[in-house]
């Protein structure tokens, strides 16, 4: 199949089921600008569909590199109060949010870690309330991946950057189904088996997992009322629309203050535009305590100091099995969206408020008093392995297999 229908079923797959663009809506797009051919094809699809106005918001690695090297640091610990407000009046007018995700895993090596962390702050900051529409799904969002040719040279780096974007752009198509004679029917029936298994959990209301790998030996507690999602979820109006693209994860929230024990990375994390790999977490009633990293410390120790200590807590504990397609293709993507959809990964920082009942409605207090994380970073990191055992215990005490040797032990497709 040629690569232009892909990428028309691409496209159309990220509007009508990702997004899922509604008519007369309006759509905000991120995006690198090296993706404007497909930006372009995206605006099309959407104005065809019936969009009212789309908007784009352009990013460039070498324009962010230049800035990140020479600003002086008073520019970079601010955000502009004018590009605030105009994303946050957009989606309080109900735009849908499409983020082309692809950035160079290696753009800002040799740049100190303390400007990275002012600038990612100052937007966190900044960006609070509209970020809060996003994780409380008032609107409809997606992320979806984009070969640039930084990120193809990375995952491909015996290969032309023609020949690896190319390559990339099979496995892209490969793992989010494009290449299926009908992408919307597969993902219709992919979402069905990830909302078995999310109903499964739901009603288990397992109080605590235990996880079990090499490096890793971890207790996570899970609040009363926790909620699993997966697959599709609804916004705030009822519109059906799948966050990430691809997906292969159920998940809720831990309590902020129930976690104990060790775990260890088992693929590199990309934070910032640096690489942190073969890192370890000790955590002591939910607060990560002692750290290493084989590559990358300094910039996790600037993560983990981003706040005043939500960053320490973990917001998101996710179950992916080690058989996804993308953990089968055998690569590591250097980009997150892709590799937590290949590997079991926790987050640290902000919990999402709908993995608990009510909880898009609580204050600060009562968030805390649940056990729910708030904090100006999300960011995952992948810990399943060929090798992870997972454990629920119920609230009678009883533990039950959840994982064995990475993958489910349950048989959903043969639930009674």
């Amino acid at each position: 199949m040629s690569q232009t229908l892909n990428m028309e079923k691409y496209a159309r797959l990220i509007l009508e089921t990702g997004v899922n663009l509604q008519l007369k809506q309006g759509l905000i797009i991120n995006a690198p600008i090296e993706a404007a051919p497909f930006v372009r094809l995206l605006v099309k699809k959407a104005y065809d569909l019936g969009a009212k106005n789309v908007h784009i918001e352009w990013n460039d690695g070498e324009l962010t590199y230049l800035k990140m090297k020479h600003a002086p640091m008073h520019v970079l610990e601010t955000f502009p109060k004018w590009k605030a407000d105009g994303l946050l009046e957009m989606v309080r007018d109900g735009y849908s949010l499409l983020t082309i995700y692809g950035p160079d895993p290696d753009l800002l090596n040799g740049i100190d870690a303390e400007r990275i962390t002012a600038v990612n702050k100052a937007s966190a900051q900044a960006l609070t309330t509209y970020r809060d529409y996003v994780m409380n799904d008032r609107v409809t969002w997606s992320v979806v991946g984009y070969p640039t040719k930084a990120w193809a040279k990375k995952v491909f780096p015996d290969l032309s950057v023609v020949e690896a974007q190319e390559k990339l752009w099979d496995q892209i198509f490969s793992i989010t189904r494009v290449d299926q004679d009908d992408p919307l029917q597969a993902w219709q029936q992919h979402n069905q088996l990830l909302e078995k298994a999310r109903e499964y959990l739901n009603k288990k209301q397992y109080c605590k997992l235990i996880y079990k790998a090499e490096g890793t030996d971890l207790i996570i507690e899970l609040p009363d009322g926790h909620i699993w999602h997966g697959g599709s979820g609804r916004s705030e109006n009822g519109i059906p629309f799948n966050a990430n693209i691809p997906t292969e994860e159920v998940f809720t929230m831990p309590h902020k203050y129930g976690v104990h024990g060790t775990v260890r990375s088992t693929k590199p994390l990309s934070y910032g535009g640096n690489i942190i790999d073969d890192f370890s977490l000790t955590f002591k009633e939910g607060k990560v305590v002692n750290f290493t990293a084989g590559k990358g410390e300094e910039a996790l120790k600037h993560l983990l100091e981003t706040d005043q200590g939500g960053a320490k807590r973990l917001g998101e504990v996710a179950l992916v099995p080690h058989q996804s397609p993308i953990s089968q293709s055998g690569l590591i993507f250097y980009n997150t969206l892709f590799d937590e959809n290949a590997s079991c990964h926790l987050a640290l920082g902000k919990a999402y408020p709908n993995t608990i009942k009510n909880g898009s409605a609580m204050t600060e207090e009562e968030m805390d008093q649940f056990g729910v994380n708030n904090s100006l970073i999300h960011e995952d990191f992948m810990i399943g392995s060929a090798h992870m055992d997972i454990d629920g215990v119920t609230s009678d005490g009883e533990t039950e297999p959840i994982f064995r040797k990475g993958n489910w032990a349950i048989d959903f497709n043969n639930l009674k």
